[in-house]
């Protein structure tokens, strides 16, 4: 498997991607019928950096990273990842998010924030622990979610200075 900057031939295979994940609407804070057109302004900014995994020639996934906040707020980062449906469990997120403390640490930002973790996707917030994210907040019924209603959401940071 592969890990590089995404460009803009990956558009469509990333779209693909993004509209599947967010449909079932239990994960992201997307509109499950979020445009292509918006897709791009949220997953291909000119202020993040966009990456993919890939095997044998496939898209299995991306994310990207950003910084959380504008100016005296941007030494911290934000990221965001997807994983094609057909290739969850396949150890893909773990992967993106390895290498995105390493991008992370390589760009110079000292900590890596999520703004909103839906307590219910237990995989991803298992995941994020296991690789030293910490849960430092909650916003009780911060997520609609498309089946269990309103739901909690978590704030999980990781510093990557010590």
């Amino acid at each position: 498997m592969n890990i590089r900057l995404a460009t803009d031939l990956d558009f469509d295979d990333v779209w693909k991607i993004f509209s599947e994940v967010i449909k079932i609407g239990d994960t992201y804070v997307f509109y499950p019928n979020t445009t292509k057109e918006d897709f791009k302004r949220h997953w291909f900014a000119y202020y993040m950096k966009t990456f993919v995994i890939e095997a044998d020639g496939e898209i299995l996934g991306t994310y990207i990273i950003k910084p959380n906040q504008i100016d005296l707020g941007n030494h911290i980062a934000n990221c965001s990842y997807m994983v094609s449906p057909n290739a969850q469990g396949k150890g893909i997120g773990r992967k993106l998010c390895e290498h995105s403390l390493e991008v992370a640490k390589k760009d110079n930002f000292e900590a890596i924030q999520f703004n909103i973790v839906v307590s219910t996707n237990v995989g991803a917030v298992e995941l994020w622990k296991k690789y030293g994210f910490e849960i430092i907040g909650i916003t009780p019924k911060g997520f609609r979610h498309s089946k269990l209603g309103l739901v909690d959401t978590y704030i999980m940071y990781k510093d990557l200075k010590n």
